[in-house]
Formats: C-alpha cells, structure tokens, sequence
C-alpha cells in the first residue's frame, strides 16, 4: 500500500509505554488461555464488546518508551491507514447524509485501560464502543506475519479497516440492537448473531479496500495480503490449530471461507448498502 510521504490522522493516541498494574483476566488457565486465543485477531473481542471477558482494576504506570526503527515505521503506517479511512468513510456518510464521526486509534504495549475494561494485548486488535476507539499494540503485526502466515503491509491494513467497520456498525446504530439479544438468547443462538455482526465488519473492511484502490493506493499483491489475512483469522481455522478441531456451534468470526468471501463482496461493490449480512440467507 502505497504510504510513504502521504498524511498520517490527527486521532492517534499514543500510551506505549504506560504499563498497567493490578490486571486480572476472568476464567483463567487452561480455559482462558482457549478463550483469548479464539478471540484473537480482528474481531473487536465480541465478549468485552458485548460486557466483558477481561476485566479487574488496573493502575496506569507511566515510564519512557523509545520505539525501534520498525515501530516507527509501522506506527505511521498504521496512522496513514486510519487518515484514509476517515476520508473514504466521511465521504461515503455524506453520500447517506449522515455525519462520520472519527474514531481515535490508540497505540499501547501489553495492556491497556479503556472503556470496555482492562485489555491484554493477547486479544489482539479491538474496538470498543463505549469510548468509541480503536486499539492496537504493534506487536501484533509480527504475529500476524509469524504465527498467522499473513504477511504484507495491506494485511495490517485490514486489520484497521475490519475494526474500523465495527466503528461504522456504532455509529450507523448496528451495535446497539446486537447488544442486548445477549441477555435473551443462549450462547449458541447469540453466536450465530455475532459471527453475521463480524462479517458485517469485513465487509465494510472491503468497501474502503474498493475506494483505496479507486484513489490508486493499492499496489500489486495488496489485495491477497488482506484476503489471506481474512482467511487466517477464520473460527475454524483458529480452533483447529489451537486444538486440532473445530466446534461450529462456538464459532463468533466467521469460517475461513466466509470472511474472504464478505471482504471480497466489498471489494467488489464498494456500496455500504451491499452489508446486510444479517438478512442473507446464506453467508
């Protein structure tokens, strides 16, 4: 993705560096350690979205961080990617009459204090809505590359965009009707709902990949990065390597399958109105 001289967004916030004391995770050992790896990349952690897996009090400790070379480059990477998704989504709201509000990307190391709780980095990449923010430690991008086989900086760049659409689905009002069939439905009920709230959100994730490339930013090969990245991050593919198999029933993303499948409808069509992942009859 083509980055390099272009303008990074005002709304980054920096907290590298900012440990946090006194974390507790709820349902540790072996079960929790399942848990965090089946909310693992990309998907905003449905259970904090939803009231919390992670949670306990923690203290805010404050020292020097020097990022490296690299996280300098990813930092702003990150920064630029966010800039053109205030552009393309402010836009597509103003085709709508709608106002786009623009989310604020927080950058941290290990854990973190935010309106859905205290967050380790191990859930990876997640939006909460009750402050409206994106967060993300940049250690993520190597676990992304290593441990996911995704490499490439567009990969990163989905990874935005996929929680970034979960900041459209708050604003556009989605969030709040899924919300509370939590306190009505069995967890396998509510799960079926999720995973159709997540593909909603790579969708959107496609529908500004479309618009990146209508304004040229997409270099060859950009594409694949994030369809592979889509595909890494599928239910099934996370469970059966964490332990061996895969439990339909529990599913909260997305197959494989399904997730490069809603991207690439919108890449594809590029229309917000393309989403509605809810009243498809096959996903």
């Amino acid at each position: 993705m083509r980055t390099q001289g272009r303008r990074g967004s005002a709304n980054v916030e920096d907290r590298r560096g900012r440990g946090i004391g006194g974390k507790t995770i709820v349902g540790g050992g072996i079960g929790g350690i399942i848990l965090l790896i089946l909310v693992t990349l990309m998907g905003g952690n449905p259970g904090d979205l939803l009231g919390g897996v992670i949670g306990g009090a923690g203290t805010e400790q404050s020292q020097p961080y020097e990022e490296t070379a690299e996280e300098a480059e990813l930092s702003q990477f990150v920064s630029v990617v966010l800039a053109d998704t205030e552009e393309i989504w402010g836009g597509l709201f103003q085709q709508q009459g709608l106002t786009y509000e623009k989310p604020t990307l927080v950058l941290y190391d290990d854990a973190v204090e935010s309106a859905c709780g205290t967050q380790q980095s191990a859930v990876g990449p997640f939006y909460c809505p009750g402050d409206r923010k994106l967060y993300i430690d940049l250690s993520f991008y190597d676990e992304l590359r290593r441990q996911f086989q995704a490499p490439g900086d567009f990969a990163m760049a989905y990874v935005i965009a996929h929680e970034v659409g979960h900041h459209v689905q708050t604003l556009l009002g989605t969030s709040d009707k899924i919300m509370p069939l939590r306190e009505r439905l069995s967890e396998e009920e509510f799960n079926r709902y999720l995973v159709r709230f997540e593909l909603q959100a790579d969708y959107y994730a496609g529908v500004w990949s479309h618009h990146a490339q209508g304004k040229s930013l997409l270099e060859e090969g950009d594409l694949e990065e994030a369809l592979t990245a889509a595909s890494a991050v599928g239910d099934d593919r996370i469970q059966e390597k964490a332990r061996g198999y895969a439990v339909p029933e529990s599913f909260t993303h997305g197959t494989s399958e399904q997730r490069k499948r809603w991207f690439y409808k919108g890449f594809e069509s590029g229309a917000l109105e393309g989403g509605d992942t809810f009243g498809a009859k096959s996903l």
